[in-house]
């Protein structure tokens, strides 16, 4: 009993006096210290991904403007801006920030043209998504990206799923079906936004398979696959725009209005995501960065009903409780199984590259 105690009292004083380990670049570094900067990392993450879900949905549920078609271009435009930005200051101060040469080639574009096709699918459809369920039923009207990856990986990987991966599967749509149904008997389901819920849930799952089999394009660096990317979404966004959200654009009252289009920079700013995303990954690990996105999604939508004042069934907050609980399970199952699994290089990247997703786990 007093051994344990000693044992229980120098841990203690190791996390608080400062018994040093030492990190992958040889620098010691205290238990505390580790200890806050993971919590200061996921809080980081956070605020970035709620904040930008909010604002999105505020920029899209605008009754003056419908034109979520020009608000998904604007926010490519300033991704592409923003990359430009963070190269400029990358090579004054080269010791802060670290970010690749962004110098636009053609021959790179044009490979990275398919990914952009279904680039522009999914952040197209996730916005109308949210556009017509709101935040609070987002989660909800997002959540089959874990069922189209099984779906995707059989039918065009021909990799067979588990079966307790495919109860995982179960319970997901089960929670989804239910909080259909529930938003139904409220009468606000939009039955547009749960129909573009589950296609950005399938180009979500999409997008990760493109994404391996264009990375060589772009020498396996994410930010300039970002850059890229972003270009040619915004060149390929222009013709729909002169088809459908120009016309409202140039009746819309508040053009010149300096709050709107701060409201629209900033929310071109979702190029933060993916950084704080990496930051995540790099001091905690997938599964944490799974859970974490999984326990996020679930204080956005708790958020999202205080914000609105509104009032849920039980079985509303249950069908949320089903699809966080069957995401996170199947991640469990699945980090189970590839650690079973002999190592060994996929024949198909795009393959690979879905293994790779599933370890990371999906977050909404």
């Amino acid at each position: 009993m007093f051994r344990t105690q000693l044992k229980r009292s120098s841990i203690l004083r190791m996390a608080l006096a400062g018994s040093e380990t030492t990190n992958a670049d040889g620098h010691g570094e205290t238990f505390l210290f580790r200890a806050v900067r993971i919590a200061a990392v996921v809080s980081l993450y956070w605020f970035v991904s709620i904040t930008m879900v909010f604002l999105n949905n505020y920029l899209l549920d605008n009754r003056e403007l419908d034109a979520p078609l020009f608000v998904t271009f604007y926010q490519c435009v300033v991704t592409v801006a923003l990359c430009w930005a963070m190269q400029l200051l990358s090579t004054f101060c080269p010791g802060i920030i670290d970010f690749p040469s962004v110098s636009f080639d053609l021959k790179t574009s044009r490979e990275v043209l398919p990914l952009s096709v279904v680039f522009i699918c999914m952040i197209t459809f996730n916005n109308l998504c949210l556009k017509y369920v709101g935040v609070a039923f987002y989660t909800v009207g997002r959540s089959l990206t874990t069922v189209f990856n099984v779906v995707f990986s059989f039918t065009i990987l021909k990799q067979t799923t588990s079966l307790p991966a495919l109860m995982c599967c179960g319970i997901i749509i089960g929670g989804f079906w239910l909080g259909v149904d529930q938003e139904g008997l409220t009468g606000s389901l939009s039955w547009s936004g749960v129909f573009f819920g589950v296609l950005a849930s399938a180009f979500v799952s999409l997008n990760a398979i493109f994404t391996k089999k264009v990375m060589p394009a772009v020498e396996g660096n994410i930010w300039r696959l970002s850059y890229y990317n972003n270009i040619n979404a915004s060149v390929l966004f222009l013709p729909l725009l002169l088809i459908g959200d120009l016309r409202r654009l140039i009746h819309f009252s508040l053009l010149t209005d300096l709050w709107f289009w701060t409201m629209m920079t900033l929310g071109g700013f979702g190029f933060a995501i993916g950084y704080v995303t990496g930051l995540q990954i790099k001091y905690t690990s997938p599964l944490t960065h799974n859970v974490s996105g999984t326990a996020k999604a679930c204080a956005q939508t708790v958020i999202a009903v205080v914000f609105s004042s509104s009032t849920k069934t039980l079985l509303w907050w249950t069908s949320n409780m089903l699809i966080l609980g069957g995401s996170s399970a199947y991640t469990w199952v699945r980090g189970r199984e590839m650690k079973k699994m002999p190592p060994k290089q996929p024949d198909d990247p795009a393959k690979e590259k879905l293994l790779d997703e599933e370890k990371k786990g999906n977050t909404a």
